[in-house]
């Protein structure tokens, strides 16, 4: 089969793929929707104050790009066993290695924090966990 690039408008981006609670993923590139088979893609927006339940995406890994807005990523520092916290900005790229729980937070109480986010495989792998 030949494929062709494609354009995704913002407004076709769609909900359908895997969630976790406290932030709104949207798939722009994916098996589903343009046929992709080394690659996930797509939008995750987090409202003001808000945070995401604790997740890991399996054997994929997770390169973030913030748009906007100041997202902190948080995890367990595995030297010391304690809450880690990456505070970033727009223009900041965040990176995610396999099965690495963590969460995101919206500390502002004003501003969507929103970012890019692309994954080593087109499956939208989400595992859901306890908190951290």
């Amino acid at each position: 089969m030949t494929s062709t690039p494609r354009l995704i408008r913002a407004d076709q981006l769609s909900s359908n793929t895997a969630q976790t609670s406290g932030m709104l993923r949207s798939a722009a590139i994916s098996g589903d929707l343009v046929g992709a088979g080394e690659l996930w893609m797509g939008r995750t927006v987090m409202a003001p104050g808000s945070a995401s339940a604790d997740h890991h995406h399996g054997d994929s890994e997770t390169a973030i790009y913030v748009v906007s807005g100041e997202p902190v990523f948080a995890f367990r520092d595995p030297a010391t066993g304690e809450i880690a916290r990456l505070k970033a900005r727009p223009g900041d790229f965040v990176w995610v290695p396999p099965h690495v729980p963590h969460r995101e937070e919206n500390p502002s109480a004003e501003a969507d924090a929103v970012v890019v986010v692309a994954r080593s495989t087109q499956e939208a792998i989400v595992v859901n966990l306890p908190r951290l």
